[in-house]
């Protein structure tokens, strides 16, 4: 691949159009700063549990239009480790479920691949058949009926026999984390952290895993990880390893494994704040086990992908060759910068995971993560997998990036009222990233007395490039306040009910813009949220809300009442994470000059979803 440093009139030339994949390599010049002082066996690791099954599938992987084994390319480009998921049986019915169908089998294959290859492996126990993580942590089916006490014994058991067959095949994993992502715990319902007794069973569960590993590895020499997302919550983590560490004295572990998506996750400095603290306060080593950034808007199949505009926009990084390169690039230094060298490395996670037919998500769906993956839609090696070489190269120069282009600002106002123009710009840089930086309207305020489109200019400190927003004035007013819950809260709401399982989320996928009404329990739960909005001239209205959640709640309803009239109400269906939908109740006739307007929520336990953008507006 080539390794030209980028001179920021080609980066201009390249990176402002859209990314075509017409060519047998996927061409786009980057330039990666080095890591000063990054550690010679820093982990520059690759989640590749999906490989197996694309392989399977026939996905094919090239470089330099060179068709080779996906291990060869990551190897020949720097990756030096790799995390292989296992699921415990990943078939319902006889029908394999999806998502790699990752089994021991599988990693077993992988690891061998791997270890042949000179790299070490991380072993990810999800403890379950399917997908595990914070908003799910099902047991095996095998597993449905035990309690706690059975269950530590499960995971000491199976964790003991996984163990016993990658040492007698002579590929032992070098490192083990038990349990994925486990903010909300695992083997639900035993082992949720709701109560103390759920913290105890969690850790007795923790605590069996480590004992596994370490009693089929006397000289301890694999390392053992416990692993929660949201690399970028203190809280959480505090939270958590104190409950773990100190309370249930749970400490035979090496590493603490962090998940950062920076559109799911919060700001690099979070993320830099939460390992410094928690390598300290817990003298444990830290790493990121997860991380992706993406190399396009586009999608390449039928299935809607978790990352796109929106998530853009929030992490910092353009959907560029480059933008995925710098952002990774970034997350390592952010590790390699732990105090006292506690950082130890990274994982990409599923850089491999190329659109395949018959290699979704989920068994008959399809993939939601190929603009994610370091290969593009056609299997070629992206420029972007050279940075796991470029950091660490001594004739690397460093090259400070410079503002290249301010993004418009879109807003939208009202005839006659005063139009609020943001504070902030998008600054895009020639690596690609971009940063909010403060601006200054040449009209702060404007007021227009026509529908139509029209532009501010404004100035930012430190550019000669010019800040535009492009201002759409309409004749029609969204009544609802804080619809939208941009002010960061749920102020302006009335909700009553089981009020703690709503709150307002800022989590990408949960909210269509910023913020979001979020609910969840782990109990069954109800709750209404309403506003009520007067002085209201008589005459037709329009009421609608977006939504989103795994559904299968009792009733889910948006609906108007007291407006002089029978109260009206439409169904909620959710189907789906960040499968967002509108729901729409026309033709609602005021007729006293007020209204309230509201969603009502019967759910059941574990439920969850989003309501968000409420909209009531005279009709026309």
């Amino acid at each position: 691949m080539k390794k030209n440093k980028l001179a920021s009139l080609v980066l201009s030339a390249i990176m402002t159009g859209t990314l075509i994949f017409g060519a047998t390599d996927a061409e786009a010049a980057i330039q990666v700063n080095p890591i000063d002082g990054i550690r010679s066996d820093f982990i520059k690791g690759a989640d590749i549990s999906m490989l197996k099954e694309i392989e399977l599938k026939n996905g094919k992987f090239y470089d330099q239009g060179v068709e080779k084994d996906c291990l060869d390319i990551l190897q020949q480009h720097g990756i030096n480790w790799v995390r292989l998921r296992i699921w415990n049986n990943p078939i319902v019915n006889g029908v394999e479920v999806g998502g790699g169908n990752t089994d021991e089998a599988k990693a077993l294959e992988i690891a061998a691949r791997a270890k042949a290859r000179g790299m070490k492996v991380l072993l990810d126990f999800h403890y379950s058949d399917f997908w595990a993580d914070p908003g799910k942590q099902n047991k095996p089916a095998a597993w449905a009926n035990h309690n706690a006490k059975q269950l530590q014994k499960d995971v000491y058991d199976y964790t003991s026999k996984v163990m016993k067959d990658f040492t007698a095949k002579g590929i032992a994993p070098d490192m083990v984390q038990i349990g994925n992502e486990l903010n909300n715990g695992m083997l639900w319902p035993e082992g949720k952290p709701v109560s103390p007794e759920g913290y105890k069973n969690l850790a007795g569960m923790i605590g069996q895993g480590l004992k596994a590993v370490h009693d089929n590895d006397p000289n301890h020499r694999v390392k053992l990880m416990v692993h929660l997302a949201n690399g970028g919550d203190n809280a959480l983590y505090r939270s958590f390893f104190d409950s773990l560490i100190v309370t249930n004295k749970v400490n035979d572990f090496d590493v603490i494994g962090l998940s950062y998506y920076p559109f799911w996750h919060g700001k690099m400095e979070q993320l830099e704040n939460n390992m410094n603290d928690i390598s300290g306060r817990y003298n444990k080593d830290v790493v990121v086990v997860e991380t992706a950034f993406g190399f396009t808007n586009d999608g390449f199949d039928a299935q809607k992908n978790v990352y796109g505009p929106t998530e853009e926009r929030i992490g910092g990084y353009k959907s560029t060759v480059q933008g995925q390169a710098t952002g990774l690039r970034n997350v390592m230094e952010a590790v390699s910068k732990v105090n006292n060298k506690r950082g130890m490395g990274i994982f990409y996670w599923e850089p491999d995971w190329i659109p395949t037919p018959g290699a979704g998500w989920k068994h008959g769906e399809g993939n939601e993560w190929e603009n994610l993956a370091m290969f593009d839609f056609k299997g070629n090696a992206l420029e972007s997998l050279d940075v796991f070489n470029l950091v660490s190269a001594k004739d690397n120069k460093f090259v400070q990036a410079a503002i290249k282009a301010l993004e418009p600002a879109d807003v939208v106002g009202n005839i006659g009222k005063p139009t609020e123009l943001p504070q902030t710009v998008s600054a895009v840089y020639t690596d690609d990233s971009t940063k909010d930086l403060p601006v200054i309207w040449n009209t702060a305020a404007p007021v227009y007395d026509a529908v139509g489109n029209y532009r501010v200019s404004g100035s930012v400190a430190g550019s000669d490039i010019k800040a535009i927003a492009k201002v759409t004035v309409i004749n029609k007013v969204n009544l609802v306040k804080n619809g939208n819950f941009e002010t960061g809260d749920l102020n302006q709401w009335t909700v009553k009910g089981d009020m703690s399982a709503v709150n307002n989320s800022n989590s990408a996928g949960d909210v269509r813009d910023k913020s979001a009404m979020h609910y969840w329990a782990d109990k069954a739960f109800s709750f209404t949220a309403t506003q009520t909005i007067t002085g209201l001239k008589n005459g037709k209205y329009t009421l609608s809300v977006w939504t989103q959640g795994g559904g299968g709640e009792k009733t889910v309803q948006l609906f108007a009442d007291q407006f002089g009239g029978a109260k009206v109400m439409t169904p909620i269906t959710n189907d789906g994470w960040n499968k967002w939908h509108q729901w729409t109740i026309k033709d609602i006739d005021v007729t006293n000059g007020q209204i309230t307007i509201g969603v009502d929520n019967q759910a059941n336990a574990g439920n969850w979803g989003s309501i968000d953008d409420v909209e009531l507006y005279v009709q026309e």
